[in-house]
């Protein structure tokens, strides 16, 4: 069986943006010296400072993706490490760090694709050690979820029923939803909804026609669809569109 792709979906559908910053306000910091081997990665996803010596820091950024917004992003923990193993890694971190300091043209764009890099790198590593906290990162990894998963995020508009999920995992429809739930903390069908109206936001936020966006996600009318946006959000989706689309 092909292996599905975890992260393309997750990182083309949520922007990251990456700005230099002092430490003490850092998302993102990397220890260790330029030409030596060693080092890490150290990553907050919520508001708080690293315990870096300041001379041990490489580079230190503020990095956004999304936000509790992204489903992902909210299922990782507080904090991520992970020490510099290799060669790919460290070169990786140099870049990154000579593009911030020399603040040269196109330098913000190439900032923001390296750490995109360094992101997946980092997410390929918290999906293979697996996570024992209920969320989207221990559904990824498990090999049978992750496939249903991938379906939902990759095929929002189709009209999933829980049954076609677990074909996807290739196990029973009961021992689908039993797994599903504990793992990922929700069952399968809440997860699709959540999903679809995290997207249907983003697709708000760009002014496109309500009407539009609630065919594209399975509803059968915008009154129905505007009653989940609110159950979810707690805001009327009219007015989040942007004031041109409005008129």
């Amino acid at each position: 069986m092909p292996r599905v792709d975890r992260l393309t979906t997750l990182m083309e559908r949520f922007s990251l943006t990456v700005r230099p910053a002092v430490d003490g306000s850092a998302s993102l910091v990397v220890t260790g010296a330029e030409g030596t081997a060693g080092g890490a990665f150290h990553f907050r996803t919520r508001p708080g400072s690293f315990a870096v010596p300041p001379g041990d820091v490489l580079f230190a950024a503020d990095v956004t993706w999304g936000g509790l917004s992204n489903p992902l992003f909210a299922a990782l923990p507080e904090v991520v490490e992970f020490e510099i193993s290799d060669d790919d890694d460290r070169d990786l971190a140099r870049l990154i760090a000579s593009e911030l300091r020399a603040e040269r043209c196109g330098s913000g764009s190439v900032v923001n694709r390296l750490c995109e890099v360094l992101v997946v790198r980092m997410l390929r590593r918290l999906i293979e050690a697996g996570s024992t906290e209920p969320g989207l990162l221990a559904g990824l990894s498990d090999p049978r979820l992750s496939r249903a998963i991938v379906a939902i995020h990759d095929h929002p508009d189709r009209q999933w029923q829980s049954d076609d999920l677990a074909n996807i995992a290739g196990m029973s429809l009961s021992r689908f939803s039993e797994v599903f739930t504990r793992t990922v903390g929700q069952p399968p069908m809440s997860y699709l909804r959540q999903w679809r109206l995290t997207l249907a936001r983003q697709d708000v936020a760009r002014g496109e026609r309500i009407q539009t966006i609630a065919r594209r996600y399975g509803y059968g009318s915008t009154e129905g669809f505007a009653r989940a946006f609110r159950g979810q959000f707690g805001e009327n989706p009219v007015k989040l569109r942007p004031r041109a689309a409005v008129s």
